[in-house]
């Protein structure tokens, strides 16, 4: 089951956003939660991800900077994302931890202006 990741666009640098992933009760009831991010001609990396208890780990590179939440309530998990950079800009998506390739959705692009 793909999940998709919303709530991209444009933004300038210092700026934020909210990336949102709605996944299956099933799936969002046993397992961990990332966002990962691929920038042109990078890997992708994971950047965020929380456990179904709540417990977060974050990249250096956005630690103190994005928050990661999830609502299990609404099988959703959120990407909050302050003080925006260039080199924040990417294809965000949401997938499981570990990841699954067939989870993978087309993701929601991200750009930061400076």
């Amino acid at each position: 089951v793909q999940l998709q990741a919303s709530g991209g666009g444009l933004v300038q640098a210092g700026g934020f956003l909210r990336l949102s992933c709605a996944a299956s009760k099933i799936i969002f009831s046993i397992s961990a939660m990332g966002w990962y991010r691929q920038a042109p001609g990078k890997q992708r990396e994971l950047v965020a991800d929380i456990t179904r208890s709540g417990s977060t780990n974050y990249a250096d590179s956005v630690r103190g900077r994005f928050t990661i939440s999830r609502d299990n309530a609404k099988n959703t998990v959120y990407l909050q994302m302050n003080s925006l950079k260039p080199e924040d800009t990417a294809v965000y998506y949401c997938n499981l931890i570990p990841r699954i390739n067939s989870a993978w959705g087309q993701g929601t692009l991200v750009t930061v202006s400076s």
